[in-house]
């Protein structure tokens, strides 16, 4: 799907993913999928668990700290360049961290940052996309296959996805329950944090024999997602910033150096191609 009048352009300057997390993991599997076609099913590890759950609890303490010149609100903020860039119309899109991927016990974590600037509109406008959850199967696709609303109250939601991926080999797809807090900061900032509260993989996904595994068992394309979203009003439109993690299998050492590369593309073109949904989907649904 193609941004309306193509508004949003993608900097060039960045080597070489759906506005929230969820579209992030259709694109990372393709990733592990070049490794794992062959691979035995294997559970997800108490070890692997643990580095997650312990990576997730920094991430939220910081998001929590109020904003200051050391921990601003956006990202870019902390980069004339970058907020340059973005206030020109580019897409920009980063590791979080130093180390992306970064290896954890039998696992790696995903965490990557976006953003992107949509002139003349405004927060409620792209609320009214980002919280329609029974249309995202039409907003995000063909990634997003399914999608349905299960529970909507004004600071916290409840929904379902179903996200499919189709790479060189064979398709596959993960069910997903998730949940999404929204946080308003001030009458022109707020931010949503959203995580899978059960993510489990579809096996043999588009044969007759397709069946829905235990959850945290299965190839490992995606075990656990996390992602925050910023919006701040001014400048006379919308700044969007898109934090995603991700945690997957490991990739063996001998494939680390050539998939590497590969990670860190998908994973910066699946958030170019979220926000620019994103925003073709916030000016379509406004006319």
């Amino acid at each position: 799907m193609k941004p309306l009048k193509n508004s949003i352009r993608t900097t060039a300057q960045i080597w070489p993913s759906r506005l929230t997390v969820h579209f992030y993991c259709t694109r990372i599997a393709l990733v592990v999928l070049l490794w794992q076609t062959s691979a035995s099913a294997i559970s997800l590890t108490h070890e692997t668990a643990q580095a997650w759950d312990d990576y997730i609890e920094g991430v939220s303490i910081r998001i929590k700290q109020p904003s200051s010149a050391s921990n601003p609100f956006l990202w870019l903020d902390g980069d004339p360049d970058t907020a340059a860039k973005v206030r020109s119309k580019l897409v920009v899109v980063s590791p979080a961290t130093r180390h992306v991927p970064m290896k954890v016990p039998s696992g790696l974590i995903h965490h990557w940052i976006g953003a992107a600037f949509m002139p003349d509109i405004s927060i409620a406008d792209v609320l009214r996309v980002v919280r329609d959850y029974n249309r995202y199967k039409d907003f995000y696709r063909p990634g997003v296959i399914d999608s349905k609303s299960i529970d909507t109250n004004p600071d916290k939601d409840r929904f379902s996805l179903e996200l499919v991926n189709k790479s060189f080999f064979k398709k596959s797809a993960l069910d997903s329950d998730n949940e999404a807090s929204y946080v308003r900061v001030d009458d022109h900032r707020l931010y949503v944090v959203s995580r899978t509260t059960r993510i489990r993989e579809v096996a043999e996904f588009g044969a007759p024999g397709a069946h829905t595994l235990p959850e945290d068992e299965g190839t490992g394309i995606i075990w656990r997602l996390f992602s925050v979203v910023r919006f701040a009003e001014r400048d006379g439109g919308l700044y969007i910033e898109v934090e995603v993690i991700a945690l997957s299998r490991d990739i063996p050492g001998a494939l680390r150096a050539m998939a590497g590369p590969i990670v860190r593309h998908v994973s910066k073109e699946s958030l170019v191609t979220a926000l620019k949904q994103t925003e073709a989907a916030v000016l379509a649904t406004r006319h």
